[in-house]
């Protein structure tokens, strides 16, 4: 499928066009929140003369941004909201001239010992910033734990060495703190485990104090809101789901877009690149001044095999996750628990000690509003591929019935849909950020070619829109050389 988007010209003038005698012709590989960001900035920076195709396999542009209607309630099964203490998500969107919604007052809970309690506040990623804040969480061994780390000898990291997030922590803190607290919020935004977490690219500000303090409790605290600070918000959200954003930059990117096109290969061609769509039997060229390869890792060391195998090596060595959301709306007479959720600890079992499916709960109508009675699970983590092989009817059962153990909710949804993610979130491993070092230089041998995704400047939305506006102003700076 082959599309074009138009809107009102671009104002081409001062620092925000380059003329170019003959116009470039950039092709985009991969038409997600990156790729998109990419092209949109390259119009920005390139002006109007300049040629953008962005190449999609699947048949929607969004990849993990992707908003359904579920009994007309426009309902994200990607990715609900960005952070908002990285500004770049907020800023873009506002430059968009899309609106922004922020979540109620409710607050978030875990199911820790078999208890549900409050997520402490006093943690940075789980993090404690000592043991008064865990009470609640960890047992009492497991609080001693946490009271005893900043009596441990000084820790610090050099500037080459990385540690496992969870095998470190256990060594300081106890298990307790990773199982209990760390693991369920990495594994919201990694869908990974914390041993194979690396502590420098996941908590990299954890890494900058720690080596200051010398205590990770120190280090957390540092961190950590105050127990007395006002509540600010932490996330921000589109009201019509984040399909607003796709279709904000689509537009304005003003690209070529072919969706349902498959791209076979890359090669170096005199002054540019050839791309190869569509079929083997009847293959396509596409010609490019520049490419930027805007695809997971797994796609994107195929891609990269022969005209840069130094990168595509790199890329081999980043580990994927997968993982699944379940969204449903429920009956207007259901009534949630007051909270917006609810992240499971790792074990945490049934009273019969059959073990949860859902790894976490979003009460997304307690969360963020609305009229309709509506909540999400997401399920898996690294290593728990086999629970994704089931089908959409058992898993829907298996998590109405997580639910009734945890809140007591019993309700047959209106609607629902099962979204599986597979293989597309990047695990930041021990030693990630030497990878993409190694990646990146590998790349920037190669002329004419960007890579960027959610593999480098972390997995949100906003890390992905910082390293789009990286490689769009690589690719521009290459182009006016």
């Amino acid at each position: 499928m082959r599309w074009s988007l138009r809107s009102e010209p671009l104002d081409t003038g001062g620092a925000c066009g380059v003329n170019h005698q003959a116009p470039s012709h950039i092709v985009v590989i991969g038409g997600g929140v990156s790729g998109l960001v990419t092209a949109y900035r390259l119009r920005q920076r390139l002006g109007a003369a300049a040629r953008i195709t962005v190449l999609e396999q699947s048949s929607a542009l969004g990849g993990k941004l992707r908003t359904v209607d579920l009994d007309d309630v426009p309902t994200d099964v990607g990715a609900e909201a960005f952070v908002v203490r990285n500004p770049s998500a907020v800023r873009l969107v506002e430059e968009l001239g899309c609106s922004i919604m922020h979540p109620t007052s409710a607050s978030a809970t875990i199911r820790a010992g078999g208890a549900t309690a409050g997520l402490p506040r006093r943690t940075f990623l789980g993090v404690p910033a000592g043991p008064d804040a865990v009470r609640d969480v960890l047992s009492a061994d497991g609080v001693a734990r946490v009271a005893a780390e900043s009596s441990l000898p000084p820790l610090s990291l050099a500037d080459d060495e990385d540690a496992s997030v969870g095998e470190l922590l256990a060594s300081r803190m106890g298990r307790e703190v990773v199982d209990h607290l760390v693991e369920p919020l990495l594994g919201g935004v990694y869908a990974g485990r914390a041993d194979r977490l690396g502590l420098r690219a996941t908590m990299p500000a954890l890494v900058a104090a720690l080596n200051t303090t010398g205590s990770l409790t120190a280090a957390a605290d540092s961190l950590a809101p105050a127990a007395d600070a006002p509540r600010k918000p932490v996330f921000g959200a589109l009201p019509g789901g984040m399909r607003e954003l796709v279709a904000a930059l689509a537009e304005r990117a003003r690209a070529e877009i072919r969706l349902g096109t498959t791209v076979r290969g890359l090669a170096r061609r005199a002054g540019g690149w050839r791309v190869e769509v569509g079929s083997a039997p009847r293959p396509e060229f596409v010609d490019a001044d520049a490419v930027v390869v805007a695809v997971p890792a797994p796609a994107a060391r195929k891609l990269l095999a022969d005209v840069a195998p130094a990168a595509s090596a790199a890329y081999g060595r980043i580990e994927v996750g997968s993982m699944a959301v379940v969204s449903m709306v429920l009956p207007a007479d259901v009534t949630l628990p007051d909270a917006s959720g609810v992240l499971l600890a790792v074990g945490e079992r049934y009273r019969d000690g059959t073990p949860f499916t859902a790894k976490a709960f979003t009460f997304t109508s307690r969360k963020w509003g609305g009229d309709r009675v509506r909540l999400r699970a997401s399920v898996g983590r690294v290593g728990e591929e086999h629970i994704l092989q089931r089908d959409e009817d058992a898993l829907l059962a298996d998590v109405l019935a997580d639910l009734a153990e945890l809140s007591g909710v019993e309700a047959k949804p209106v609607a629902w849909t099962v979204t599986k993610w597979g293989g597309g979130l990047p695990q930041y491993g021990v030693g990630h950020g030497r990878v993409i070092a190694e990646l990146e230089r590998a790349v920037a041998a190669v002329p004419g070619l960007a890579v960027t995704g959610a593999a480098f400047r972390g997995v949100g939305i906003p890390a992905c829109v910082d390293a789009a506006a990286a490689a769009a102003e690589r690719v521009a700076a290459n182009l006016a050389v």
